[in-house]
């Protein structure tokens, strides 16, 4: 609404400087973090959390972002137009004093914004210090204004008008292309990537569209736009998790200028799934907002269920653990002054915000329980069997410890153990069946590598709770080996070895099985994921021959590679790899375990709520979001053996 909108007159006076721009060239890692593919898409989300910021101010209703055919990006969004008259402290244009001038923007105290988003606050002049060129266009006052920046962000000319347009038109397209020589790794786009942040972006910000075009391939784009913001975003997450209660518990409110949505909905599952956000920033490690709520959680969880005679006098209080199974809940907090803990910004660190998130969670959510007895009823009754099965794990937990120090070559019969005692250096390999178990010791380097062979496919924990998934002896075996506890008494610190790999056949057996340990890891075991831990072998696929010359390769891509490299008089010979079970010990350690050979692809946990969609459609219950994956990515499967 009108009156809730910030410093309707937005122009030079908004826009404070803090710092000239330095050499962002030389150091980008400051900035961006990383000049991989993951800091290449940060400069889009660098633009974009401008464009974010007018619709957070109430003015942007439509961002569109397209990926052009040379990869280059253009932003263009309907909010007020950055300013265009001169800057004072700067004497140029406000257009060039952002594009040029580090820390120049309407987020720092100039009275730009009330909330802003954004992970570093320095935007612009990054990714134009970043980019080959940049182009500006400004929509105000009727006209068209025009500015173009070369290599390292220099200013080609001034700002000037070009053209002129509506007078009602507002806003801002910017058009960049990175730096190649900056972004060495790669310059290509990926349009998953891009597609999942703008879908949470629009999910976030409730009535924004947010549309996406791919100009690379013919007719790829989409639009998104969620009325019902984040608890449309609940609705989507348990869309493949059978949910328990038909109503998506919505809260809203505000206090002190910081404003808190929350929206969650149990489902069958036994996993939490609670995701938080400060100004549409995603804070993975939670923080005083997220505190705020599962305190509340908790205390009203309790309090509902004693005063309702469900928890006896003789029970235990259900503890956070048994009040979150199940559930999918979505945090977002807008503040005027976040402050975070780190450099990555991925803890709210604002004591504030604690206790004002529970006292509107606890208000509404009470609120809710009282209203809607009968699905209060549900939700409180899954607490108390997963409080139930609490117990029961914790006695489970005890077949898994450990009698004395791992220095025998054997445990429970299966684990072959390496001589070192140094994590850093050691590393185990689960292995999919004894016979490939068997090649795996006696070709490993028993010095820092483990074998530990698995016998047929672990239990699917995504339909399982901790304390049955405990009664499996694979999943026992395996806990024991890492050294790292589970559930409560998970502790990373003792972890045994740095290195967990993976090694299963390419084909469609031991795709599964490999699947499965990503579920038991990711359910189970995230910190290990989520510190770079965990592995999967590549095993080649071909082995090619040429005179005394023996080369492997992972793929078809690869192996028809390779062939256009010889020489077109070489002759050769190509045969398929055997599984891992029939390679002998000398071909297993030459393919898949020697360290100066061997190709690992570490599995990483790059956005928590995708992932743990796919392991939902996946592993879940539901058979048809399971088709429907299947059915949508088989055009893209190469080297599928059935």
């Amino acid at each position: 609404m009108e009156d809730e909108r910030v410093n309707k007159e937005y122009d030079s006076s908004s826009i404070q400087v803090l710092e000239g721009l330095e050499a962002v060239r030389k150091r980008p890692g400051m900035y961006i973090g990383t000049t991989s593919s993951r800091g290449l898409h940060h400069l889009v989300w660098e633009i974009v959390d401008n464009s974010i910021d007018e619709a957070l101010a109430g003015y942007c209703k439509h961002i569109e972002v397209t990926v052009c055919k040379d990869n280059s990006i253009i932003v263009k969004d309907d909010g007020r137009g950055i300013p265009t008259d001169i800057h004072p402290k700067t004497g140029k244009s406000t257009v060039e004093t952002v594009y040029t001038v580090l820390h120049a923007g309407g987020k720092f105290g100039g009275g730009g914004y009330k909330v802003s988003g954004g992970l570093h606050g320095v935007g612009a002049s990054v990714v134009n210090a970043l980019s080959d060129w940049v182009e500006v266009k400004v929509y105000r006052d009727g006209n068209i204004y025009y500015q173009r920046f070369s290599h390292g962000g220099h200013p080609d000319d001034e700002l000037k008008i070009i053209d002129h347009c509506d007078k009602d038109r507002t806003g801002t397209t910017v058009h960049f292309l990175p730096d190649d020589e900056i972004f060495t790794e790669t310059t290509v786009f990926d349009y998953d990537i891009l597609k999942t942040r703008l879908k949470e972006l629009a999910f976030l910000n409730k009535g924004l569209r947010i549309s996406l075009y791919d100009e690379r391939e013919a007719e790829k784009k989409d639009s998104f736009y969620y009325e019902g913001g984040i608890v449309e975003y609940v609705e989507m997450l348990n869309k493949n998790k059978n949910p328990i209660h038909e109503t998506i518990v919505d809260i809203e409110g505000a206090d002190k200028d910081i404003k808190v949505e929350v929206a969650l909905q149990y489902n069958e599952s036994y996993n939490e799934s609670v995701y938080s956000f400060v100004n549409n920033i995603t804070t993975p490690e939670g923080g005083t907002h997220e505190d705020g709520a599962k305190r509340a959680l908790t205390r009203i969880m309790n309090k509902y269920a004693t005063t309702n005679g469900i928890l006896k006098e003789k029970d235990d209080p259900l503890t956070g653990e048994d009040c979150r199974e199940g559930l999918t809940m979505i945090i977002s907090v807008k503040h005027p002054n976040p402050q975070f803990e780190g450099q990555t910004k991925t803890k709210l660190g604002n004591s504030e915000v604690r206790g004002i998130v529970d006292k509107i969670f606890s208000e509404s959510f009470e609120r809710f329980l009282m209203e809607n007895p009968d699905q209060a009823r549900v939700i409180i009754d899954k607490s108390m069997t997963a409080s139930r099965a609490r117990v029961a794990a914790k006695k489970a937990r005890e077949l898994t410890r450990r009698k004395g120090d791992l220095d025998v070559t054997n445990f429970y019969g299966k684990l072959s153990d390496c001589k070192s005692k140094d994590a850093t250096i050691s590393e185990i390999f689960l292995v999919e069946g004894d016979s490939a178990g068997g090649s795996a010791i006696k070709g490993r380097d028993s010095m820092t590598q483990a074998i530990l062979p698995l016998r047929g496919k672990i239990l699917n924990v995504e339909k399982a709770r901790l304390d049955r998934a405990l009664g499996n002896e694979e999943i026992r075996t395996i806990i024991t080996a890492f050294g790292t506890g589970i559930g409560e008494e998970f502790d990373l610190s003792k972890l045994r070895y740095h290195q967990i790999i993976i090694m299963t056949d390419a084909y469609v057996d031991g795709s599964h099985i490999r699947v499965l340990l990503l579920t038991l890891f990711y359910r189970f075991f995230r910190p290990i994921v989520e510190a770079g831990h965990v592995y999967a072998a590549q095993p080649p696929l071909f082995c090619i021959k040429h005179g005394k010359t023996i080369k492997y390769v992972l793929n078809e891509e690869e192996r028809d590679e390779y062939l256009a490299s010889l020489s077109p008089n070489t002759k050769y010979d190509i045969s398929r790899m055997k599984g891992l079970g029939e390679m002998d010990a000398e071909e297993l350690n030459e393919t898949t375990m020697d360290i100066h050979k061997r190709i690992l692809r570490q599995i990483t946990v790059e956005d928590a709520i995708a992932a743990d969609e796919v392991f939902s459609k996946l592993m879940g219950e539901e058979v048809e979001p399971r088709r429907e994956f299947i059915e949508t990515n088989a055009p893209h499967v190469e080297n599928l053996d059935i």
